[in-house]
């Protein structure tokens, strides 16, 4: 599983015109699912960026969690983060999870950050989705469940 962070000010989810989701002060999260993932892998990365110190402190070090800040999440599905792109110009997506497995892993992250206290507001899977991120600093953290 992947998961791209973003440190924002705000972040907003657009569907059909229509905002879906928005958060202010926390984190925007683009979760990618790979065929080989299971509920280890979401639960991993919920619980590693539930206490990942990326947010600034009074002395403007990044010693703060998003919990230490009450911040939110803007949890999003882009399966786009499992492209194969070693061979060719065309992203193959041969190692995405497939659609049921894919939303039932990414509704199963979003349960376990929630758990840690972190209000959650999400995309549509599977949806055409508008992403609005108002990034701070910028700070931009790429995880990975199997590294």
């Amino acid at each position: 599983m992947i998961a791209v962070l973003q440190r924002v000010t705000s972040g907003a989810v657009i569907v059909d015109n229509q905002t879906i989701g928005h958060i202010n002060s926390g984190l925007v999260v683009l979760l990618g699912v790979m065929n080989d993932d299971d509920e280890w892998d979401s639960e991993f990365l919920a619980d590693k960026i539930s206490g990942l110190r990326i947010f600034n402190d009074e002395n403007d070090k990044m010693n703060l969690s998003i919990n230490d800040i009450n911040g939110s999440a803007l949890v999003v599905s882009q399966f786009t983060l499992c492209a194969d792109t070693r061979k060719g110009r065309r992203p193959s997506f041969i190692n995405a999870a497939p659609p049921e497995k894919g939303k039932a892993l990414y509704e199963n992250f979003m349960k376990r950050l929630e758990s840690k206290g972190i209000p959650i507001q999400s995309g549509e899977f599977g949806a055409m989705m508008k992403v609005k991120i108002d990034n701070d600093g910028p700070v931009t953290i790429v995880l990975d469940s199997k590294e």
